[in-house]
């Protein structure tokens, strides 16, 4: 559960960092307002194909050749990790690329991590442990895009208003123009999906052996219990409650 709430925390906090700033990061680079917003529509886009994605084409994998389903995880982590060195060190149509499989990548995670919780331990507790994994959302998002992203971002803002020789004035929104904006936040967030990335394989090679049986026989087998026991005491208030009713007639 541990390695499952680490790479949590990188994919959710990684991810909504660059896509809150998205369009902050595309004008400190130069870019005009409809490019902005496009670049946001673009990682909404692929954000829906990497969940509808990420659903039947990890179901195909695992069902005929039992490729574990963390690999998707990993798999994930690593894009992401390309995406955010592609905006450190941009290139013409870089940002447009990032863009994508960034959106993509932060797609994948969500129906895995539902598929994942439910498989490995079980449907009893899942709203439980589900909350737990999310749990850490709020949390990566503040910490990676307000005390990282956020301080860095204001440092450096401070730093060229210092250089133009003007003065803050109290109130003022601070702006920042260039590669360097956010060149060190996304840099620290490159090595936090790289080390969810490893992190997601680990987990990967520890569950293989259960992928590789049949994972679904136990729902299998554990449907009809639940039935029984969802329908016996229904059955038996009911025959209670026609007792009780013909006792007082």
């Amino acid at each position: 559960m541990l390695l499952l709430l680490v790479s949590s925390f990188a994919g959710y906090g990684t991810n909504v960092t660059v896509v809150d700033n998205l369009g902050q990061i595309s004008t400190s680079l130069g870019y005009a307002g409809n490019t902005a917003r496009a670049f946001v529509s673009l990682a909404s886009i692929w954000n829906y194909f990497g969940r509808v994605l990420a659903g039947f084409v990890s179901e195909i994998l695992l069902q005929k050749y039992k490729v574990p389903r963390p690999l998707f995880l990993t798999f994930s982590h690593f894009v992401t990790c390309i995406g955010h060195l592609r905006i450190v060190f941009p290139a013409p149509g870089s940002v447009y690329f990032a863009s994508v499989i960034i959106g993509f990548s932060f797609g994948i995670i969500w129906p895995m991590f539902y598929a994942l919780v439910s498989e490995l331990f079980g449907l009893k507790y899942f709203a439980t442990l589900q909350n737990c994994v999310l749990m850490v959302i709020p949390f990566a998002s503040y910490l990676l895009n307000v005390v990282v992203t956020g301080f860095f971002y204001d440092k450096e803002a401070r730093n060229q208003l210092e250089k133009s020789g003007k003065e803050r004035v109290k109130g003022m929104e601070l702006t920042c123009i260039g590669t360097e904006c956010y060149k060190l936040p996304l840099i620290i967030m490159a090595c936090v999906s790289f080390l969810a990335g490893v992190t997601s394989l680990i987990f990967a090679i520890r569950t293989r052996k259960f992928y590789k049986s049949d994972i679904y026989k136990k729902f299998i087998e554990e449907a009809p219990t639940n039935e029984t026991e969802l329908i016996a005491p229904s059955v038996r208030d009911y025959d209670e409650g026609v007792i009780n009713g013909g006792g007082k007639r």
